[in-house]
């Protein structure tokens, strides 16, 4: 069965980094696009970021501004969220995610909580 194990969060300082991780199986990752999407409470799930099967990114939404990078290492079918500059704005429950043509997964996610 799909699993989706997230990690990499924590508390930051408005402007510092993190690098999330997303450690996947139970499908055949290299077919799969992978997404990450963030939770705050309130407010409806959003997605992030997602990349190819190949690892070309394929999508960002407009408040990452380029500030953040994903990418992907299907030898150790692991997905990565790089984000810098980070802002207030960003803290959530940042949640991995996979279609596997039939349903979308998503993991427990990694809390990102910002200081300003």
């Amino acid at each position: 069965h799909v699993q989706l194990a997230e990690s990499g969060g924590g508390l930051v300082q408005s402007g510092g980094s993190l690098r999330l991780s997303c450690a996947a199986s139970g499908f055949i990752f290299d077919h799969r696009a992978m997404s990450w999407y963030r939770d705050v409470p309130g407010k409806e799930r959003e997605r992030v970021a997602a990349i190819t099967t190949e690892g070309l990114p394929a999508y960002y939404a407009d408040f990452v501004e380029g500030r953040f990078t994903i990418s992907r290492d299907n030898d150790k079918a692991l997905v990565y969220l790089e984000m810098n500059n980070l802002k207030s704005s960003d803290t959530a429950n940042y949640v991995c995610s996979v279609h596997d043509g039939l349903q979308r997964y998503y993991g427990q996610g990694t809390q990102v909580t910002v200081s300003s």
